[in-house]
């Protein structure tokens, strides 16, 4: 693995459990050393966060939320005052306009002469308000775009999260040869070998779903999906969550054989993640889906923000439009109907995390992204 020579400084809103691994990984390729800030979600966003690192040094911050909704920024506090303690050679932020503490963060470090990555999903097309004439709206939409490119623009380079997300930073009028794309990944390349699987289905084909149990993944699309499915399959959903139990009862009305687990974690989702034939993912969200895709999965998603377009091609799976019930059950139906495609698809699922996304080469692209920027 390539190194960083210098002393990393790394800011995020939160810790999410399931980013431990990555900045522990990143902090071992730097030479000097790593420091996370972050601070607290709201109460109500259900992000089960880390209170610890085990390789990189992590800080804790305050944050304090203003607005609601899609309206959310958000202020550090004690940002100055880590940077300064732990004095970085580089630093890597958020790109997100949202949080008011990053412009002052930015000039901090450039006054040490010292250079500033921003970590982003892109920058998706601007929803302009009808209330106004054709006019005014375009002034608007300008306006924010300007604004938009404006603070980009404080930052020595940018990662995305997504090919699609670095072609918005580029389409924006970010330089593209300051734009290095990270692909957004939770999990290392497999340390086993592809899973074998038969020629054909264990009795009935197997479906899987593993994730939180919200109204926004759309399970209850997935219960009608198996219930108009001429080969029944056996359907297993993994996890736990606010909507358990209206879905139990759904299904107990439409799909009484759905097999509810509750949350499993780590080396207890292996043997589901072995036996299954398909994985589905009806709504947004889903970190599962690419320890599915290791275990030699094809994979059913909803589409989202666009990180999805790298790791689902034609090749191992299909992209739906999210909230369609009728897309969801034709493309279950077309998955199913064909067992060597089925697996042929599985067997390209696992060749794309081996090979190309993992946090071992989103590591990599990170350290390329410091080393360049950081040359004298």
């Amino acid at each position: 693995m390539i190194r960083f020579p210098g002393r990393l400084a790394l800011q995020q809103r939160v810790l999410p459990n399931y980013r431990v691994p990555f900045f522990d990984l990143l902090a071992s390729a730097c030479d000097e050393g790593m420091s996370l800030f972050t601070g607290l979600p709201r109460p109500n966003e259900g992000i089960t966060t880390a209170q610890q690192l085990n390789v990189a040094k992590y800080k804790a911050g305050r944050n304090t939320h203003i607005f609601r909704g899609s309206f959310t920024l958000y202020y550090q506090h004690g940002l100055i005052d880590w940077l300064k303690d732990w004095n970085p050679t580089a630093l890597i932020v958020e790109a997100n306009s949202r949080c008011l503490s990053i412009s002052s963060a930015v000039k901090w470090m450039h006054g040490c002469g010292r250079p500033v990555v921003g970590w982003g999903l892109g920058s998706p097309p601007l929803s302009s308000t009808q209330r106004w004439g054709e006019s005014q709206v375009g002034i608007l939409t300008e306006f924010r775009q300007s604004r938009r490119l404006s603070f980009l623009k404080q930052f020595d380079a940018l990662i995305a999260y997504s090919q699609h997300g670095a072609d918005e930073y580029a389409a924006l009028g970010f330089p593209r040869e300051r734009i290095f794309v990270a692909h957004n990944s939770v999990s290392p390349a497999p340390s086993f070998p592809l899973p074998a699987r038969t020629s054909t289905f264990n009795r009935k084909p197997y479906i899987l779903f593993v994730g939180r149990l919200q109204a926004r993944k759309r399970i209850d699309h997935l219960l009608r999906a198996c219930a108009e499915m001429p080969s029944e399959p056996r359907l297993v959903i993994i996890g736990d969550g606010p909507e358990r139990d209206a879905l139990e009862s759904l299904a107990r009305e439409i799909y009484p054989s759905a097999e509810f687990i509750g949350a499993k974690h780590g080396a207890e989702l292996k043997p589901y993640f072995t036996e299954a034939d398909l994985f589905v993912l009806p709504g947004t969200g889903g970190l599962a889906m690419q320890e599915a895709m290791s275990h030699g999965l094809p994979v059913i998603v909803a589409q989202g923000d666009g990180t999805q377009n790298d790791l689902v091609r034609k090749e191992n799976g299909w992209q739906i439009p999210p909230d369609n019930f009728e897309a969801l059950e034709s493309t279950m139906k077309d998955a199913l109907s064909d067992v060597a495609r089925l697996r042929k698809m599985g067997k390209e699922s696992y060749r794309i995390v081996a090979e190309e996304i993992n946090i071992e080469k989103m590591v990599e692209t990170f350290v390329t992204a410091l080393n360049l920027i950081t040359v004298k």
